[in-house]
């Protein structure tokens, strides 16, 4: 396979910390449709093929809940790097990424940002420099989280850090998505998931672990 040593990787590994963790999920960005119990249909990418591989990763920084999903309702996960272990949150962020084209990256990149798809992002500069805002809205902000394989791990979030808005819980529905995704991972029990995200910012103080373990789950 060909390797991201140059600036225009034909391969990217886009990593998840939210409800894509979930391969069901994930589906209705890549193949399109309404999710079972969705509030909105995606049209989908232009390559429908699901990802080559996807494996458990985990990141520098925090996960935190924050804003109002109007598909969940209740908050949505965001992403901050710069975030360390001393701040608020557990040490790291337990995610899943997937080996994805470029053009899939980018078409489930346009429909989070609430976009239409349909066009290759410009990855030089969040590659070069690690972060790229492409707009001032919630997941419009790139980041390159690292390298695996070879590949970039990239991944996208809000222009905003933890301390800098105010956080939201999430909905069992959600918490429900993420925790099976990141059991569906592989190297996680369900004590591991729901301790982390119980100590989630917005999620803490609000969701016990113990009920974040009971709650149903797909998958």
């Amino acid at each position: 396979m060909e390797r991201s040593g140059g600036r225009s990787p034909r391969r990217v590994w886009y990593v998840s910390y939210g409800s894509n963790t979930h391969l069901e999920r994930l589906a209705r960005y890549i193949v399109g449709g309404r999710p079972p119990g969705g509030a909105m249909a995606y049209p989908g990418c232009r390559d429908r093929r699901m990802p080559e591989r996807s494996v458990p990763v985990r990141l520098d920084g925090v996960m935190y809940f924050a804003t109002e999903s109007a598909v969940w309702t209740g908050g949505r996960a965001f992403y901050d790097p710069d975030a360390r272990a001393a701040g608020p949150g557990p040490s790291c962020v337990l995610a899943r990424a997937h080996l994805v084209t470029v053009g899939q990256f980018s078409d489930i990149a346009a429909q989070e940002m609430y976009r239409e798809p349909g066009a290759d992002l410009d990855l030089t500069e969040v590659l070069s420099e690690g972060r790229a805002a492409l707009g001032e809205g919630r997941y419009e902000t790139l980041v390159r989280a690292g390298v695996l394989d070879g590949f970039p791990l990239l991944t996208f979030t809000a222009p905003w850090g933890v301390g800098d808005v105010e956080w939201n819980p999430p909905s069992a529905p959600y918490l429900a998505h993420l925790s099976a995704g990141l059991l569906e991972a592989g190297p996680w029990d369900i004590a591991a998931v729901a301790d982390y995200l119980a100590a989630c910012p917005g999620a803490s103080g609000r969701w016990s672990a113990r009920e974040i373990r009971d709650l149903p789950r797909t998958g």
